[in-house]
């Protein structure tokens, strides 16, 4: 059993580099295990974003988390089950995709 700990910082030793140097940037990994958990990043950060929630709509800290956290739970489950079974929906199919757009010096340009 990997723990999320060691997988966010094997990610972050992988990526931050790269990240700092090219976009000077910074690089958080949300790491999430397949039983719910979240890693210690992932929890600072909706911890953060909860905060901030509950101080810009005034409203309790618990309901944003909470909120938060049933969102991303569905969130997760629905990339696992679309991983899992493939996507069912509608999908988005154009009889001809080149007659809509025409790309011209790098831009789409509809007629």
């Amino acid at each position: 059993v990997v723990s999320t700990q060691s997988t966010g910082d094997e990610k972050k030793r992988q990526y931050n580099r790269r990240i700092l140097e090219v976009e000077k940037a910074t690089f958080t990994p949300l790491v999430f295990s397949t039983l719910g958990g979240m890693g210690n990043e992932a929890e600072k950060l909706l911890k953060r974003v909860a905060a901030l929630i509950s101080v810009k709509r005034q409203m309790p800290y618990s309901d944003c988390a909470s909120y938060i956290r049933r969102k991303l739970s569905f969130c997760l489950l629905r990339t696992v089950l679309i991983a899992i079974r493939g996507y069912r929906g509608k999908s988005l199919r154009m009889e001809n995709p080149n007659s809509d757009f025409d790309l011209v010096e790098g831009f789409p340009v509809q007629y």
